[in-house]
């Protein structure tokens, strides 16, 4: 059989550029050699392009950068290429390529950035398309196809940087609307990044000022106290969910240092959940990705009030694969190891490509 030619991009000028470094690691270590040629491209917190021909380990941490090998590259988007260009000392090296793997997460990546210029390219990648990727990253625009398709979630609102500088008006809708505390959120960031909970006014005010650090529009939403649980889905037209595991937060609520830094966070699989629950949260989970038109993979994160009530939090579209994230656990623990998860992500690119239904 054939080797296909993979590029696995990586890192990213990102609040997530770390967590992508040793996501891709996962991938590069994962890649069955006997299948696939990988050529990696690191992309640095600067947004330099850089073909990295060096090991693994030296991913994290950013070590590779300082690797001898590493020389400038880019993604073509000239179809004739279909392909990257890699700049040598010795000239110009094109290699055609036959799937693209951007594991890149948060803005300019996972954003629908990368996938643009992948589809002017030509070339198949794994993942969510263009709109998926815009619309699951835009936490405004998300929420209102969720209102639009039925699926529930927590009372919301939400203010443009020009909308939020009337404070005091502000404030009283949002008080008579959600009620204290609030969550306050970036619109466009990366996981947990920007995110604060406001229980008074002064709270409200200094959170909206740290999610305006990170983007132009605020999220605003009720507090839900109830459990964190997530589903791995996988396919394009005919998305398969697994059995939702259960996030238990070291933190007040699941912020980026629990996820990634401190690793004081635990997970259970299944979540602590009846058969028919786990089930609800299944199908809601298939439901909402088809509602945003995902294909390839994504992460649906849920909280479950203590009346049973399921609400959609939001959907990653590339989920973490570093050593304690629960998408890579769900799908191990639904009888796909890694190795035969990765290969089935390529699958779907390719089919997606051709046309194909999966």
């Amino acid at each position: 059989m054939k080797k296909l030619t993979v590029a696995l991009l990586f890192g990213g000028v990102s609040s997530e550029h770390d967590v992508s470094c040793v996501s891709a690691k996962t991938f590069a270590d994962g890649l069955d050699p006997a299948r696939y040629d990988v050529y990696k491209i690191g992309i640095t917190k600067n947004g330099c392009w850089l073909y990295y021909p060096g090991p693994s380990d030296r991913m994290p941490n950013d070590e590779w950068m300082g690797y001898t090998g590493c020389v400038p590259c880019l993604i073509s988007p000239d179809r004739d290429c279909h392909g990257m260009l890699i700049f040598g000392e010795y000239g110009v090296r094109s290699v055609r390529l036959d799937v693209a793997i951007p594991v890149l997460h948060g803005k300019n990546g996972e954003d629908g950035t990368v996938q643009g210029l992948l589809e002017l390219a030509g070339i198949p990648y794994v993942g969510c398309g263009v709109l998926a990727s815009a619309a699951c990253m835009d936490k405004v625009v998300a929420c209102a196809l969720f209102d639009a398709a039925g699926v529930p979630h927590c009372r919301w609102d939400w203010a443009s940087r020009a909308g939020c500088a009337d404070f005091d008006a502000l404030a009283d809708r949002l008080e008579a609307k959600l009620g204290w505390p609030i969550f306050v959120k970036p619109a466009n960031a990366g996981s947990s990044v920007g995110i604060s909970k406001a229980q008074d006014r002064a709270g409200l005010k200094a959170a909206i000022a740290t999610a305006l650090a990170e983007d132009d529009k605020v999220v605003f939403e009720r507090f839900v106290r109830g459990q964190e649980v997530e589903c791995a889905v996988i396919g394009n037209q005919c998305p398969v969910s697994t059995r939702p595991g259960e996030i238990l937060a070291s933190e007040e609520f699941y912020t980026y240092d629990d996820k990634y830094v401190l690793g004081t966070s635990r997970t259970l699989i299944p979540a602590r959940l009846s058969e028919e629950k786990l089930d609800e949260v299944r199908a809601l989970a298939e439901k909402a990705y088809a509602a945003l038109g995902c294909q390839g993979l994504a992460r649906c994160d849920f909280f479950v009030e203590a009346d049973g009530t399921v609400l959609i939090n939001e959907i990653n579209t590339m989920p973490g694969f570093t050593a304690i994230s629960m998408y890579p656990k769900l799908m191990e623990n639904a009888g796909k190891p890694l190795g035969a998860l990765l290969d089935e992500l390529v699958e779907l690119a390719l089919a997606r490509a051709e046309g194909c239904h999966g």
